[in-house]
């Protein structure tokens, strides 16, 4: 059976079609010449059976007037207490019935012969206490019927069939035809050509082709972003590397660029500070591409989590106050680097922005960070976690785009909006958890 399945999937969709025909057309030529014949002979005879009965009925209402009612049928009639035929019957019908006493009793006698090739059905049926029916089916009007009705269902049949596989045939075309076109699709971006895709389908061909478009228009908006993203890279990159090479070349010849050697030295550092944070963004960033989410459950305590990011970050800006209002026990899912980054990275951002104060927000299922400073534009907000979309005051464009990419593999959903005192970052719960944690249940 496997061997089978092999060579059957070796086959294209056409060959297959045409296997299947070619089954099905065997199966009805063994079906018509084993079943069929015998079939139609078995009908044939009870419609001649029943065609006697009637004509014996109308000869016993009306009387030898009906004889001549119906030239396909032949009429006898037998004195059961003479033993012997009044009206004249052919020698071969006698000897073919000679074996059928036409004493029936009360009971109908129905049989078949043969004679010169041809099949004879007959019935004998009682006619008052004294008389019996004979009558007999003509050889030719019986083969007449047969043929007609072999003819007819065999036509009807071949019909039946033909309409099928026209049918099937426009199936499989109307299934090859997108398949074809999605393949040459599929070549086409293999070789880095441009393609279009038109397939109006509502079944599941129609699916597959809206998926590879809009995969297509996804690589396309991937692609634009790493070619944006390389050329931002470039351009953070290339200032600090310039000024680090030209204030070293200047000093090397004795001439210090800024003041003093000190002063010149400090700037040198102060970019390679800068350089060392952008390549650290960006490790992060690619390192967040292949993060996984393996915990189960809710199982990382946040406010644990936040205190340590702010002992991280709050040197940066000694004149801005952070607050915290933390529900007990809150969990959340996910590991405790990933979420460290992101609260960070949220952190940075209000503190770059705020006048005065800097609040984080913890309950169940939500973490707020809010900053007072200014409203972001609308054309802000919808950049907001693009990378490389820099705000006013921004560093690399990468900070907020690792706070999406973190909270996406966890099922949490983040957003950044205006507030009437300033602007607020929510991250909320966007999955159902797979399992609560001992710790909380407790």
């Amino acid at each position: 059976m496997k061997k089978i399945r092999i060579w059957v999937n070796s086959f294209n969709l056409m060959q297959q079609f045409l296997l299947v025909a070619f089954l099905t057309i065997s199966a009805s030529i063994y079906f018509y010449i084993g079943f069929f014949n015998s079939s139609v002979d078995q009908f044939v005879d009870t419609q001649m059976y029943s065609y006697l009965h009637r004509y014996q009925s109308a000869m016993a209402a009306y009387g030898n007037s009906a004889l001549v009612l119906d030239g396909n049928v032949d009429s006898f009639i037998y004195n059961l207490e003479e033993r012997r035929y009044i009206t004249a019957i052919p020698e071969e019908y006698a000897k073919a019935i000679e074996l059928v006493d036409p004493y029936c009793g009360s009971a109908v006698v129905d049989g078949s012969f043969h004679l010169n090739n041809q099949k004879y059905v007959y019935s004998i049926m009682p006619y008052g206490n004294a008389f019996s029916i004979v009558t007999f089916v003509n050889g030719d009007y019986y083969l007449s019927y047969q043929d007609a009705l072999q003819n007819g269902v065999f036509n009807t049949a071949l019909a039946i069939i033909f309409a099928l596989f026209s049918f099937f045939m426009v199936w499989v075309f109307s299934i090859m035809t997108p398949l074809n076109k999605i393949k040459i699709f599929i070549d086409r971006l293999k070789n880095d050509e441009r393609a279009k895709l038109d397939i109006r389908r509502h079944d599941e061909i129609g699916e597959v082709a809206e998926a590879l478009v809009g995969m297509n228009q996804e690589l396309d908006k991937q692609k634009r972003i790493r070619e944006e993203m390389i050329q931002n890279i470039s351009h953070d990159l290339k200032t600090p590397i310039a000024t680090i090479k030209s204030y070293s070349e200047s000093i090397k010849d004795g001439v210090y660029p800024y003041d003093s050697l000190e002063k010149s030295v400090d700037v040198i550092i102060e970019h390679a500070d800068r350089l060392e944070k952008k390549v650290y963004s960006l490790i992060t960033y690619n390192k967040l591409g292949y993060l996984t989410d393996t915990s189960e459950g809710e199982n990382l305590k946040m406010e644990d989590v936040i205190n340590k990011a702010i002992l991280s970050v709050k040197v940066l800006r000694n004149d801005i106050r952070i607050e915290t209002n933390f529900d007990e026990e809150v969990y959340f899912h996910g590991e405790e680097e990933p979420w460290r980054v992101v609260i960070e990275n949220l952190l940075d951002n209000g503190l770059r922005y705020a006048r005065s104060v800097v609040i984080i927000n913890l309950e169940d299922g939500k973490l707020e960070v809010f900053n007072d400073g200014d409203n972001m534009s609308n054309d802000r907000i919808s950049k907001l976690f693009k990378p490389y979309e820099k705000g006013t005051k921004g560093n690399f464009g990468l900070g907020l785009s690792i706070v999406k990419k973190v909270t996406e593999v966890y099922g949490y959903l983040v957003t950044g909006e205006n507030m009437d005192d300033g602007v607020v970052f929510r991250i909320t719960r966007n999955f159902k958890p797979k399992r609560t944690n001992e710790k909380k249940q407790a």
